[in-house]
């Protein structure tokens, strides 16, 4: 069971072609380009004197493939790419940055700053590709407040990622202290065309979480963030640069909607989470699983979200008398750190199961489509019925 598991979620990465993906979005047509989604304009690229692209995310090499792929050699990009790791392959005349997950490093602040410079020079004549995938906000970072250092931001993001808080009041905060996100990016370039495609699970009405929303109108408000720092007791763990802008209510606030940053943006999620579930359940049906996809989870404890899918599983199994049965989900859970351990939110959620399946004809698999959990190299974990026996048979 656990090597089906496995199985089902290498056939669904397999079958997320990532280049191919962009093609379809970008569907050129000689020096014509659609801004993505189907509804959104057509550019002619004869119209710009430059196009730039910035590709950065976990996802940020096939990306830019892609890209480079669908525009040609007629219209080569200038590029800067931001990833976790060194492309297999050089890209020519891209800059290339092998940033910090998940915590920023210096590559991370270096990256920040050529992209600011790069998109600091476009003008109205120019086009500018933005292409996101997850793990951003800390592969491009740069304080807003120039006298924060690095150091300033690691030990920001080690309070953020332990205080408990979820995901979205993490990137009210995030957005508020960084030069590249919650829309500034966008507002680096104000006057140039400006297409983002990106590549995310979140939730269709959220898509400002991902790398926090580096050119999208910020919806939260400075105010928001010291709400949330101050919920969380979070101020007195900040450094002191920071700790300061929030006490002093120095914090700048982000571009709001109908800023004219946003004039001649358009934005467009090429992959979400319905190609991936649709992707995991054709795998899955493929196994011969009766499936049910319930994405009700995303964001739950682990503990509760543990006992809500193993329930809909056993349901699952009354409905198909006889007949393998498979829960598919997405999104992510929350799990704070709370020690120095190796892994991330997938091994805890698996862990979480392995004593509720023991003794059980029952496999449960979490794993990370970017193929990183946590700060582990793996992509998650898998479990069935025995791992809690043999688990004490080797005395952990």
């Amino acid at each position: 069971m656990k090597q089906i598991a496995e199985r089902i979620f290498r056939r669904t990465l397999a079958a997320l072609d990532i280049p191919d993906a962009l093609e379809r979005a970008l569907a050129r047509r000689g020096p014509f380009v659609r801004a993505g989604r189907e509804d959104n304009p057509v550019v002619d690229l004869r119209q710009f004197g430059r196009l730039v692209a910035i590709s950065f995310g976990k996802a940020a090499y096939p990306m830019a493939r892609g890209l480079v792929r669908a525009l040609g050699p007629e219209y080569l990009p200038e590029g800067i790419l931001a990833a976790p790791a060194g492309p297999s392959s050089p890209l020519p005349g891209w800059q290339c940055f092998a940033g910090g997950h998940p915590v920023p490093d210096t590559q991370s602040f270096a990256a920040g700053r050529a992209i600011l410079d790069l998109l600091g020079s476009c003008d109205d004549q120019t086009l500018v590709f933005f292409l996101i995938s997850g793990g951003g906000s800390s592969l491009v970072e740069l304080p807003v407040d120039p006298s924060a250092t690095l150091e300033d931001f690691r030990s920001l993001h080690a309070a953020l990622v332990t205080c408990g808080a979820p995901i979205e009041e993490i990137n009210v905060i995030r957005k508020h202290i960084s030069a590249t996100k919650g829309g500034r990016m966008a507002l680096a370039a104000t006057a140039a065309t400006k297409i983002t495609l990106a590549i995310s699970d979140v939730p269709p009405d959220q898509e400002d979480s991902l790398a926090s929303g580096p050119t999208l109108p910020d919806s939260s408000t400075v105010q928001d963030a010291e709400r949330i720092a101050a919920k969380w007791r979070l101020i007195p763990r900040f450094p002191a640069s920071l700790r300061a802008a929030f006490e002093n209510h120095a914090l700048p606030e982000t571009p709001k909607e109908g800023d004219p940053a946003f004039a001649r943006a358009h934005f467009s999620l090429i992959f979400g989470e319905p190609e991936l579930m649709h992707a995991a359940r054709q795998a899955a049906e493929a196994e011969g699983f009766a499936c049910l996809c319930d994405q009700a989870t995303d964001n739950w404890p682990l503990t509760k979200a543990a006992d809500y899918l193993l329930a809909q599983l056993e349901e699952q199994a009354r409905r198909h008398p006889g007949k393998d049965v498979a829960v598919l989900t997405d999104g992510e859970l929350s799990s704070p750190v709370t020690g120095n351990g190796t892994g991330g939110r997938n091994s805890a959620f698996v862990l979480t199961c392995v004593p509720r399946i023991a003794g059980k004809n029952i496999a449960v698999l979490s794993a990370g489509t970017d193929g990183i959990d946590g700060n582990s190299p793996a992509a998650g974990a898998v479990a069935d019925g025995e791992t809690s026996a043999r688990a004490r048979a080797a005395d952990l």
